[in-house]
């Protein structure tokens, strides 16, 4: 048996939707391995899981999605037992339609996702495609590994749809998770960052990390931006990221929910703005970060939780209280 935090039916945070359990240990079937979790980094894309914006797919649900672990049962090839691995978000594609022919696995129509389409890491084993796990930088402790799993993995992708290149003046709105570390990436490549964020904790650690200027969503900076990454889900910030960019500026939004963008005016975005969506991540992704991590040393901030903190761990993270990367220890 093992213990896991499983999702019934989606509700509020602040009514503890997840529920400690505890169920037989899964059985990997050919192609898959089974993970012995060692930690599990936690995600606002399980917030919105947890609280029904995004569609349940499965009942019950183990969440999570920024997995740290060692294979503890396969017929893989690939991986050996005992070897340390992550899975992430993107848990399968099809690698036959369109959109994977052509590179673009993130848009895969028959795409799964890891703790949505199928059980995640808030638990103490998983099962995961052997083809969608990654073996890890060997110099970096679980639980700092863990929120590159994700939010790194997506938040390289989103500075890189940018095309923001050395001086660029580049805003990241929302500091948690992935802009801290969007943020190591881009001083890494001589762009100057401005940071907003509506938490103390987070602008203290924006300047720690080299920001050229701090302050909140609703601040604007003596200078205009030329690129800007959306972590935020409210809509509201991309009407104050137009109006804060300069002309011929890109956005990225990197969220996978965000209320409706109701209050969009045309002059905001006149001037040849663009504003560029980011969907999931893919492998190369993942790959490519670890590579430049080889160059460029992230080091991640990190509040650790066990297994039975969960429901609280994302009501603070909703919240705005966490002050680092939440991540599920079971060391």
């Amino acid at each position: 048996m093992m213990r896991a935090q499983i999702l019934k039916e989606p509700k509020g945070l602040e009514m503890g939707p997840l529920e400690l359990v505890d169920m037989p240990i899964p059985e990997p079937k050919r192609g898959q391995v089974r993970i012995k979790v060692c930690c599990c980094g936690i995600c606002l894309t399980d917030k919105h899981i947890c609280e029904g914006e995004l569609l349940q797919k499965k009942s019950p649900l183990i969440p999570g999605h920024q997995v740290v672990g060692v294979i503890d049962k396969s017929s893989s090839t690939r991986f050996e037992k005992n070897e340390r691995v992550g899975a992430v978000w993107l848990g399968y594609t099809c690698q036959g339609c369109r959109f994977c022919k052509m590179g673009m696995e993130n848009l895969c129509e028959r795409a799964r996702f890891t703790g949505w389409d199928f059980d995640g890491g808030f638990a103490e084993y998983m099962i995961a495609d052997e083809e969608f796990i990654h073996r890890l930088p060997s110099n970096m402790e679980n639980e700092h590994i863990a929120p590159l799993l994700c939010a790194g993995v997506i938040g390289y992708r989103s500075l890189r749809l940018t095309q923001a290149g050395s001086k660029a003046k580049i805003g990241l709105y929302g500091f948690g998770n992935s802009a801290h570390i969007v943020c190591q990436i881009a001083k890494h490549y001589d762009m100057e960052v401005y940071a907003f964020a509506r938490g103390e904790a987070h602008r203290l650690l924006a300047k720690k990390l080299g920001a050229k200027w701090v302050g909140t969503p609703f601040d604007t900076p003596a200078e205009k931006l030329t690129h800007a990454i959306i972590f935020a889900p409210q809509s509201e910030m991309v009407i104050k990221a137009l109006q804060d960019l300069d002309r011929g500026g890109k956005i990225a939004i990197n969220a996978i929910h965000m209320n409706p963008i109701t209050s969009l005016s045309y002059a905001d975005l006149y001037y040849e703005k663009t504003l560029q969506s980011v969907t999931h991540g893919t492998r190369k992704d993942a790959e490519d970060l670890f590579s430049l991590m080889k160059e460029c040393p992230i080091q991640t901030e990190v509040e650790l939780f066990s297994l039975d903190r969960i429901n609280e761990a994302l009501l603070m993270q909703k919240q705005s209280k966490m002050q680092a990367a939440g991540v599920i220890t079971f060391q």
